[in-house]
């Protein structure tokens, strides 16, 4: 068995699919994207292909020894996203090839569902006990929230209770059985970090999600030993070297993204020294059904999961949403907030090529929005 042809696909709302067929027909699919870049990593991934057509789609670890390595420049969001799409469509042949799950192929199940959680919006206590209040009529137990919108570097006091207000409202409508995680987006300095965790320290949120940029790496220890909020980072993080720092400063929850971090292979990697460390795997994914099945697929055979994030209402999918294009909705149907192990080789998703084909013949041009304070300087996003 060979691989015969690599293909990607550009598709509303702002993901990036990969196509792997081999020469016997088998089909695995990826999802290689760093969002606001597809573009670029669109451009990665063919000029990965160069070295891959022609090869044994199963021996998977020595693929991604020379995709990671053999270019002698290594490392980043372009280069690791484009890695972590053929890394999961590849997975996914060698599971249709053995006729199993991947996560049969990654030692087994330890859990027969995973956990997930729902995303809220709502900048106003209101939006946000109405949204919560819908999430939990859907079986939801568990929500995540932005911190804040654009905010101060340092916030000030009317800054610092706005959010604990949101997460307060939030904690009241949740209940002490159910959970909020808080997502900082490293929109504030660590002493601007730490004013806000403090604030909110007192409602038990699960987690904080990067309280400071990846770059500010070097301050976790400070900031995880100040408070007694769960500290949880690494969508920004790209493989274990990167993840080694964070855990020795003693974050609670590790976040890699299947579709940044390698894909299946280093996260399960990711996952295995984040266990020597007590903490526990979270995978970031606001993505497409592909980037979730594969994050499915780890949860299944990891021991020390957490939690799943996942897309579905999230705001980011205005043009299309996480069933948009799939044949077949039941591996992503949740019930009581969770997502069911089935006996589906391979990744476990069934994708609608046809749609695919016809959303990307009008690929998106998906940015971030570029935010700015009242004095006109740049604003994190």
């Amino acid at each position: 068995m060979k691989i015969a042809r690599i293909e990607t696909f550009q598709v509303p709302p702002r993901w990036l699919f990969c196509r792997i067929e081999t020469d016997d027909g088998l089909v695995g699919w990826g999802e290689p994207v760093v969002e606001g870049r597809a573009e670029a990593v669109r451009t990665a991934v063919e000029t990965l292909a160069e070295y891959l057509v022609g090869q044994d789609p199963l021996r998977i670890e020595d693929h991604w020894q020379v995709l990671t390595k053999g270019g002698f420049y290594r490392g980043g969001p372009v280069l690791s996203s484009a890695v972590a799409g053929i890394d999961q469509a590849l997975w996914d042949i060698a599971g249709q090839a053995y006729g199993v799950p991947v996560h049969a192929l990654l030692g087994g199940p330890v859990r027969e569902s995973v956990r997930v959680y729902a995303w809220v919006g709502g900048d106003e206590p209101d939006e946000v006990a109405d949204e919560i209040t819908a999430q939990i009529e859907a079986g939801f137990t568990a929500v995540k929230m932005n911190a804040s919108g654009r905010v101060s570097p340092m916030p000030g006091p009317a800054e610092v209770d706005a959010i604990v207000r949101r997460v307060a409202t939030a904690r009241e409508v949740l209940g002490p059985e159910r959970d909020v995680a808080v997502d900082f987006h490293g929109r504030f300095t660590p002493a601007g970090a730490r004013r806000v965790l403090d604030g909110i320290a007192p409602l038990h949120p699960l987690f904080a999600e990067e309280p400071l940029l990846p770059e500010h790496g070097h301050l976790l220890p400070r900031l995880v030993a100040g408070t007694n909020v769960p500290v949880a980072t690494g969508e920004r993080l790209y493989g274990r070297a990167e993840f080694l720092p964070a855990l020795q400063a003693g974050i609670a929850v590790a976040q890699p993204d299947l579709s940044h971090a390698g894909g299946i292979s280093e996260v399960h990697r990711i996952a295995s020294l984040a266990d020597t460390f007590g903490v526990l795997l979270a995978p970031h994914c606001p993505l497409g059904p592909i980037a979730l099945a594969a994050s499915l697929q780890v949860a299944f055979a990891t021991p020390n999961f957490l939690i799943q994030e996942q897309s579905r209402g999230i705001h980011y999918n205005r043009s299309a949403d996480l069933l948009s294009y799939v044949l077949d909705p039941e591996p992503f149907r949740f019930t009581d907030g969770r997502a069911h192990r089935t006996p589906l080789p391979g990744l476990g998703v069934r994708v609608d090529e046809a749609a695919v084909r016809a959303a990307d013949s009008t690929a998106h041009k998906w940015r971030n929005p570029v935010w700015r304070h009242d004095d006109g300087s740049f604003a994190e996003w």
